[in-house]
């Protein structure tokens, strides 16, 4: 019997010198957005993914930037599906140099306004304030996650924030702010009399000393 001439199969080694995969970084938009979907998806199945373990090497940028009101844009344009920006949100990490999108093989920095998140509504059950950002986090205050409230420069209105994790902060929204408002008790602090909210055994000043008083 004659025997066809055997076919030529491709080398599942790769050519001297050239990776398996072109790094994301080289061209991060659209293979970087791709690369962290893939990721973010495989290591939130059961959870929130552990970033805070993830030490790649690979390190560049993308054109994301997180405007101060939590929308995510890409290139320029609003990134309008809520569930991927959600994605994106699991795999956020606030590195010294900046807040990077991180998975297992690589770090892309983007821009972030403000606070990467927005707290949207707050519950108030028993003695705990129970928040949840836009998101969908959601966050307990109380020792490991505090409320604070800075003053904007530039109109001396507030500007309060919760902490989410790992140094992650939402900014609260207006209406979230004046339900805590209502909330607020005064006590006495070295600074003087300030107003403030509770929550899991935690008290947090809304107000500088004083500043509820005429």
């Amino acid at each position: 019997m004659r025997l066809s001439p055997a076919v030529s199969q491709p080398s599942l080694e790769p050519a001297a010198g050239l990776p398996y995969l072109k790094p994301m970084t080289a061209d991060p938009a659209p293979s970087g957005l791709a690369g962290v979907t893939a990721a973010a998806k495989v290591a939130g199945a059961r959870g929130l993914p552990p970033v805070h373990l993830w030490h790649p090497e690979h390190c560049g940028e993308i054109d994301i930037r997180i405007r101060k009101d939590g929308v995510w844009f890409h290139e320029g344009t609003p990134i309008g599906r809520e569930a991927l920006v959600r994605l994106f949100s699991t795999v956020l990490r606030l590195d010294p140099d900046g807040y990077h999108l991180v998975t297992p093989v690589e770090k892309l920095k983007i821009q972030v306004e403000d606070a990467p998140f927005v707290a949207t509504r707050v519950d108030h059950v028993g003695d705990i304030l129970r928040f949840e950002t836009n998101v969908g986090d959601v966050v307990e205050a109380g020792p490991d996650n505090a409320v604070r409230v800075d003053t904007d420069a530039a109109t001396g209105e507030p500007r309060p924030y919760l902490h989410v994790r790992r140094g992650l902060e939402a900014l609260i929204a207006r209406p979230v702010f004046y339900e805590l408002a209502e909330l607020a008790v005064e006590r006495d602090t070295p600074d003087g009399p300030r107003l403030g909210v509770a929550s899991n055994g935690a008290w947090f000043p809304i107000a500088p000393a004083g500043a509820h008083r005429p």
